[in-house]
């Protein structure tokens, strides 16, 4: 079987940052991966972190979720419309400031908190083939430093808020 040009071949444009187009491919294909997984359970990419972090954190403003997650807030009120419309989370104006939303995940949601689960640690596996637990260890280690790095040089990076 011939290996795809698109997954290795590096186009000269790029010839400056193979790290950087490696990781480029990477994330669109893992984004893909979990794409896949996610529509099996009813989800759109990026729905699961809102889930995640309202099973985590309870009921919470709308102002923090979007702090949170770190997404334009038109993209995050459509997420939240479609969660709500299949019933994994509620809205619901904040009691000691009515201007305000909460958002919360339903007890509907539970079901869906243990398929979410699987489905990323089907996706860890899947991800992870073929590595060691010492090559596993030491590539979370990198890109965290990867991460950081990156996290520096943006303006609105969560750790500089």
């Amino acid at each position: 079987m011939k290996a795809d040009p698109a997954c290795t071949e590096l186009p000269s444009a790029a010839l400056g940052g193979p790290v950087s187009h490696a990781v480029s491919r990477v994330a669109r294909l893992h984004r893909f991966a979990a794409g896949r997984l996610l529509k099996g359970l009813g989800l759109y990419p990026g729905q699961e972190f809102l889930m995640m972090y309202l099973w985590d954190a309870g009921a919470v403003r709308q102002s923090e979720l979007i702090k949170a997650v770190d997404l334009d807030p038109s993209t995050v009120t459509k997420m939240l419309q479609r969660l709500e419309q299949t019933g994994h989370v509620r809205r619901c104006p904040d009691p000691d400031d009515r201007r305000a939303v909460l958002v919360e995940a339903t007890d509907d949601s539970c079901a869906l908190h243990a398929d979410v689960e699987r489905a990323w640690t089907n996706l860890e596996e899947h991800t992870l083939a073929g590595l060691d637990p010492a090559e596993r260890e030491e590539l979370a280690r990198l890109l965290a430093k990867v991460e950081k790095n990156l996290c520096h040089e943006a303006e609105d990076c969560p750790e500089r808020r």
